[in-house]
């Protein structure tokens, strides 16, 4: 476990990466992580996204006070998966990771992220098979 996380105690988003064991399917690692975030005693995910090609995912979680914090740290939902846990420095609150996205696409790239925000764009394949089987549709 990441010791810089265990001394945090002011709020800040932490990023949790989870990579599932072998032998469970994409489907039932999806599962397993969605109720993992949906759990009330954890802290708010705020964002999530499951992997391709390994069974897994990442979830974005806003920790407000180190009960919080022990509570994402002391978490058994996921034994026998390989968990990192690391606290982020500029997301502080949700707001916060909504203005790191922004300015990482204004300062590094030049575009501005409302503007992507209102774009529609098409999806490719079956996002639904592909969080099934964890593979490219």
């Amino acid at each position: 476990m990441n010791e810089h996380a265990k001394r945090i105690r002011k709020p800040r988003c932490f990023l949790l990466y989870a990579r599932a064991p072998g032998d469970l399917s994409a489907a039932e690692a999806n599962r397993i992580l969605n109720a993992f975030i949906g759990d009330p005693a954890l802290p708010l995910a705020i964002f999530h996204d499951h992997f391709i090609g390994q069974p897994g995912g990442l979830v974005i979680f806003y920790v407000e006070t180190p009960a919080e914090r022990d509570a994402l740290l002391a978490q058994t939902q996921l034994d026998g998966w390989h968990v990192e846990i690391q606290p982020l420095i500029f997301s502080h609150s949700p707001a916060a990771f909504d203005e790191q996205i922004a300015f990482t696409l204004r300062a590094y790239r030049g575009v501005n992220w409302e503007n992507l925000q209102k774009e529609e764009r098409h999806s490719y394949g079956d996002p639904s098979r592909e969080a099934e089987t964890a593979e490219e549709e």
